[in-house]
C-alpha cells in the first residue's frame, strides 16, 4: 500500500523533504502546501505533485492523504500538528515541535487520545555519524563524558538555509538548542537533570538573542556545553565533539571524524547517508508497522521540558 503525503512548507527544508522521499519505495507526496502559490506551483511541478495550496486545511480534507509532513515556520508547529491529529492524518513536523512548553504537551496529549503516528524531525539523531556514536554507546564501547558543540550561523537579517528572505524569525533556544538538548539526552541515555543558560544583548530589530552559552549535565554525570550565535561569520552548521572514555569523535551532520581529524566510514551505518531521508523513513516504517517512531513526539518531550526551564531563566 503506498503512503499517500501532504507536504506543507516548500522552502528549504521541504526540498530537503521531496530529495529524501524520492529514494524511498511505497510513498508518494500528493498534495504541497506553502504561502506563495507561484513557488509552491513550481516546485511542485519540478516533483510532479498534483495538488498544490496556500491553506493547510484543503489538504487534510483530501481523503487519501495518509500522513503530513510540516516544514512550516516554528509559531505554527503545535497547532498546525493538532489539526493534522485530529483531520485522522498520521504526522511528522520538523523541529521544533512547538516554541512553547504547553504547545509541546498539547500536541503529545493529542497524539494519545487519537493513537496515531506523530513524530518530530530531531534529526540528530538519524544522522550517520551520530547513529555510529549511539551504536558505540549502546554496545558499552563508549561512554559519553562530555559533548562539546558549537552552533553557529550569519543572520543578521532574517534568512532561511538558503539565503532567502524570510517571513518569521528564527529562534536560538527553541528551535537550534533544541538539536543538542535531545540528542545529549538521548546519547548520554540518560535524563538531563541540570540545565543553565545566559544570552547575549538582544537584537534591535529582530528582537531575540543573538548569542548564547548553554550547560546541561545529565543524570550519570555527563556533561555538555552548548555554544550558539546568528552573529558568526563562517564557517557556518553544528559542530559536535564527543569526548568520551575511549575515543573522542567529531560529528558534522552526517560525517564522522575521530580526535585526530581523521575521516571515519560511517556508510555501513543505514541505508542512506541522508539524515532527513533516514528520519522520513523511520515516520513512514513507524505508520506501516503500526509502532512508535524513534522521536515521537512523546519521547522528545523532555527536550522541551529542559527548554522551557532554560527559557524561564533567560527571562528571569
Amino acid at each position: 500500500m503506498t503512503i499517500k503525503v501532504a507536504l506543507a512548507g516548500a522552502g528549504a527544508f521541504g526540498i530537503k523533504h521531496l530529495d529524501g522521499i524520492k529514494n524511498i519505495d511505497g510513498v508518494e507526496v500528493i498534495s504541497l502546501i506553502s504561502r506563495d502559490l507561484a513557488k509552491t506551483q513550481e516546485v511542485a511541478d519540478k516533483y510532479g505533485i498534483q495538488h498544490v495550496s496556500t491553506d493547510l486545511n484543503d489538504a487534510l480534507a483530501i481523503q487519501e492523504v495518509d500522513a503530513v509532513i510540516l516544514c512550516t515556520p516554528t509559531q505554527m508547529h503545535a497547532e498546525q500538528s493538532i489539526a493534522c491529529l485530529k483531520a485522522g492524518k498520521h504526522v511528522q513536523v520538523e523541529i521544533p515541535l512547538a516554541d512553547s512548553l504547553k504547545g509541546a504537551q498539547e500536541v503529545v496529549a493529542t497524539q494519545k487520545d487519537k493513537g496515531l503516528v506523530a513524530m518530530c524531525g530531531h534529526t540528530r539523531r538519524f544522522n550517520p555519524s551520530h547513529q555510529y556514536v549511539h551504536q558505540k554507546v549502546q554496545a558499552g564501547e563508549f561512554n559519553i563524558q562530555q559533548m562539546d558543540v558549537q552552533t553557529y550561523f550569519f543572520r543578521r537579517t532574517n534568512t532561511n538555509a538558503l539565503g532567502q528572505a524570510r517571513s518569521w524569525t528564527d529562534h536560538l533556544l527553541w528551535h537550534h538548542a533544541a538539536h543538542t538538548v535531545d540528542l545529549f539526552a538521548y546519547q548520554a541515555g540518560s535524563p538531563i537533570v541540570k540545565a543553565n543558560a545566559i544570552q547575549g544583548p538582544i537584537h534591535p530589530v529582530l528582537g531575540i538573542a543573538m548569542d548564547m552559552s548553554i550547560q546541561l549535565k545529565a543524570e550519570n554525570g555527563a556533561i555538555c556545553t552548548l555554544s550558539l550565535s546568528f552573529n558568526n561569520d563562517g564557517p557556518l552548521g553544528t559542530y559536535f565533539r564527543y569526548i568520551g572514555d575511549t575515543a573522542t569523535y567529531l560529528a558534522r551532520y552526517d560525517d564522522l571524524y575521530n580526535g585526530k581529524d581523521e575521516k571515519i566510514d560511517v556508510s555501513h551505518v543505514d541505508v542512506s547517508m541522508n539524515g532527513i531521508e533516514l528520519q522520513d523513513r523511520e515516520f513512514f516504517a513507524a505508520i506501516q508497522e503500526g509502532r512508535e517512531p524513534n522521536s515521537s513526539v512523546g519521547r522528545v518531550l523532555a527536550c522541551y521540558e529542559v527548554l522551557h526551564g532554560l527559557e524561564q531563566q533567560l527571562n528571569g
